[in-house]
């Protein structure tokens, strides 16, 4: 399990990194100490999970989730206990008051281990179960119900805790997570062009150039959706631009 520590603090980031040693499934592959070095290091070394302090200068922890495209699973490592409420909003495993304990670091990383196991389970279980435009899904949004065929959906817009789903005139919401959707979806029909957005690739009319090397896609029902700089790239590889 790769583990970062995000924290301005040089001893509490020391002090976690010597509780840590003992954990041998646990490799500590860097050290941020402010939002923008956080997301710098993310990008590089790709770790499972971050040790995130909430209080940094510039930008708290709870800025840099939000920066995040796909966050690593997230223990909040924090002297203030204010934000536990707020934590757990943001799907955080753990809440770590300094400085830390070494039963409470314990339960934390039975916790991730947990989670990573389960998460892996249900992987292997949906491997070769992707959901494909050929297949029909079902939509309840209060008491309307609707059985839609993906090709006809055009975008999918996290709204909060809840899915906007596009399609003919419709715009049901539904509640589940973009990043559960996106684990779903055939990424040869469904390119997740950002943090809130899913567009179906066939609904692709036109394509313009955006601020800082990002892109803006018009879809065939007329949505407006911007490509984030990172996702550019690769969507021009999909589209063979």
């Amino acid at each position: 399990m790769r583990a970062l520590i995000i924290d301005d603090e040089r001893l509490a980031r020391k002090e976690l990194s010597n509780l840590l040693a003992e954990y041998k499934n646990v490799e500590i592959v860097g050290e941020a100490v402010n939002v923008d070095d956080a997301i710098q290091k993310i990008a590089e070394l790709q770790p499972d999970l971050i040790f995130l302090d909430i209080q940094m200068p510039g930008k708290t922890g709870f800025e840099l989730l939000e920066e995040l495209e796909v966050a690593p699973h997230v223990i909040f490592t924090t002297a203030y206990d204010e934000y536990a409420l707020k934590a757990f909003e943001y799907n955080a495993l753990d809440y770590l008051l300094k400085p830390v304990q070494p039963e409470r670091l314990k339960e934390s990383i039975q916790k991730i281990e947990t989670k990573i196991s389960r998460d892996q389970q249900i992987q292997e279980h949906q491997q070769g179960q992707k959901l494909t435009i050929n297949d029909q899904v079902f939509v309840k949004d209060g008491d309307r119900c609707w059985f839609v065929k993906l090709e006809n959906v055009r975008l999918f817009e996290s709204d909060g805790n809840y899915i906007k789903i596009y399609f003919e005139n419709f715009k049901p919401m539904i509640h589940k997570s973009l990043n559960a959707l996106d684990e779903r979806l055939d990424e040869r029909s469904f390119f997740r062009a950002s943090r809130k957005h899913i567009i179906n690739l066939s609904w692709v009319e036109g394509i313009e150039p955006w601020f800082n090397g990002g892109l803006v896609v018009t879809l065939r029902g007329g949505e407006k959706v911007e490509v984030s700089r990172r996702q550019a790239a690769r969507f021009k590889d999909m589209m063979s631009l």
